[in-house]
């Protein structure tokens, strides 16, 4: 599967842009919609070319993740929200999770809850990621 433009739309909402490097609430520097790595610099600048460039770029290496992790059947909105849930914490992130396990168990309604439990950075519930697991959730389930 691809990522439909609705589940890019919710990741551009949810990351932003910004076309100048800063520090995430994680602690990572983060560019465009964010894109972090080792390509991100200090005071690195990018227009909004290149900010959707990387967007594409990042998305297809969760596609990729996501698409091998979810054993069972999926519908665009499902799959859309797993990219926006592994775009933000890392593919890594849902291999191991509890949301992984019940919906590759087929268990939809009980993955879907699981969204909501990752709204922390550094311990600390933030706002703005429990909005995004919220949205999230109510995408898979659309």
């Amino acid at each position: 599967m691809q990522t439909s433009e609705k589940g890019l739309d919710l990741i551009r909402k949810h990351e932003g842009l910004v076309l100048s490097a800063y520090l995430c609430p994680g602690k990572k520097l983060t560019i465009g919609y964010g894109h972090t790595g080792p390509d991100v610099k200090s005071g690195q600048k990018i227009d909004v070319e290149e900010a959707n460039a990387l967007l594409q770029k990042d998305v297809q290496r969760f596609e990729h993740a996501v698409n091998e992790l979810v054993t069972a059947p999926m519908t665009q909105g499902m799959f859309d929200a797993l990219i926006s849930f592994s775009f933000n914490l890392g593919a890594g992130s849902l291999k191991g999770s509890t949301l992984l396990k019940k919906l590759n168990a087929d268990d939809r309604a009980a993955a879907a809850n699981e969204f909501l439990k990752w709204n922390k950075a550094n311990g600390k519930v933030l706002a703005g990621l429990t909005k995004r697991r919220e949205c999230e959730r109510e995408l898979f389930l659309a």
